[in-house]
């Protein structure tokens, strides 16, 4: 198989992307190839992937249930550790159920192409995650995509759709991770109600983040029990693995029966699990480690857009700032990097031509001290061109 000339394109274009070697990392710091950089772009949120109580668990469930679940959930692999995990999850989202998968990507996968198909609609939010988008792709059902948070527009497809499918489904991150702003979720809410849709929230960058209890966006605007379909992942401010769908019990034991990558996976390791649960029990314990994050990363927000940058609106730990073209946003990472900060480009295809970017993300470790040194070091690169 030859894909050189593919290759050529993609490089031309500046799209071109290889693997970095990350000879180790920790909540704050990164080392590759050989220097030791300030960590700005992971998803470890609450900074509880280094956690020694997030570790110990993590030991004791590789002790107890060994280091492979051996099986799919429905033939050996399943345990009550799995199960415990569950219903702490049901409880945490106020959900009658939840059911856990291998990733993120896999629970929106499983439950758009188990939900909906032939002669249902799905409308998307224009800037949903990929695993959104292949999702609804191979769900059978028709598809329509909304401006992004447009509102006015999602109004005229509902109301150009009545009478014309079995059921419609809504479909939205709750905070969009490539620019962090948080979906218009009660409004959407309001629109499905008022023609008899369902929502389904993809909460991966906001659970654990937002809300009172830190359960997501239905938590942060209070709207339990108008959301059919919460998603979320484990890999985020929980600091493991794996993602999960959390609903009502009848929807649950269908995916369980209907889901084609729960059915056909190997159930997630006793490890990620054990890790799983500890950082449930802290993110509901320890409230201050979302207040830490969300102060910090308004903080710096602020002072970049001080210093002239374009920083895309948000509420989150993701902040968007705008560089332009694919390029100029690939040569300014290097430049952070030569400043001792590492948070790379993001480029097409993850964002439309003409705004590349730099995608930071703070955690709840990152000090005062950090984010003044990360907006030293966007002043330094923006100067050495």
């Amino acid at each position: 198989m030859d894909f050189k000339s593919e290759l050529d394109e993609i490089r031309e274009a500046g799209l071109y992307r290889s693997l970095r070697r990350m000879e180790s990392a920790t909540q704050r710091a990164v080392t590759v190839e050989g220097r030791t950089l300030l960590m700005c772009a992971s998803n470890n949120y609450l900074g509880l992937a280094n956690d020694p109580r997030v570790q110990e668990a993590s030991i004791r469930a590789i002790r107890e249930y060994g280091t492979g679940s051996g099986g799919s959930r429905l033939t050996t692999g399943n345990t009550d550790l799995h199960e415990k995990l569950e219903e702490e999850l049901a409880i945490f989202k106020r959900t009658e159920a939840a059911l856990l998968f291998n990733s993120g990507y896999a629970a929106n996968v499983a439950a758009l192409t188990a939900l909906v198909g032939e002669g249902d609609l799905i409308l998307s939010d224009a800037l949903n995650h990929a695993s959104l988008i292949d999702g609804a792709r191979l769900s059978k059902a028709q598809r329509q995509v909304y401006g992004h948070a447009d509102l006015t527009e999602l109004d005229a497809l509902l109301r150009g759709a009545q009478g014309r499918y079995r059921r419609i489904l809504i479909v939205t991150d709750g905070v969009f991770s490539m620019d962090g702003d948080i979906a218009p979720l009660p409004a959407i809410c309001d629109l499905a109600e008022q023609y008899g849709a369902d929502v389904m929230v993809d909460d991966a960058h906001s659970t654990g983040v937002l809300g009172p209890n830190g359960a997501g966006t239905v938590d942060h605007f209070g709207l339990y029990g108008r959301v059919a379909v919460q998603m979320g992942t484990l890999s985020k401010a929980f600091a493991a693995e794996g993602g999960y769908i959390a609903g009502s019990r009848d929807m649950i034991d269908y995916l369980v029966n209907r889901a084609r990558p729960f059915i056909f996976s190997t159930a997630l390791s006793p490890a990620v699990i054990g890790a799983a649960r500890a950082a449930l029990q802290i993110v509901r314990e320890e409230p201050h480690r979302r207040e830490q994050v969300l102060a910090q990363a308004e903080w710096l927000r602020s002072m970049l857009r001080g210093e002239g940058f374009t920083v895309f609106p948000s509420e989150t730990p993701i902040i968007g700032v705008l560089i332009g073209e694919a390029e100029e946003a690939v040569a300014f990472a290097r430049r952070l990097e030569e400043a001792g900060v590492y948070a790379p480009a993001i480029r097409p295809p993850t964002v439309p031509a003409g705004t590349s970017r730099i995608r930071l993300t703070l955690t709840a470790t990152h000090t005062n001290s950090d984010v003044d040194a990360i907006r030293e070091a966007f002043a330094v690169a923006r100067g050495a061109v």
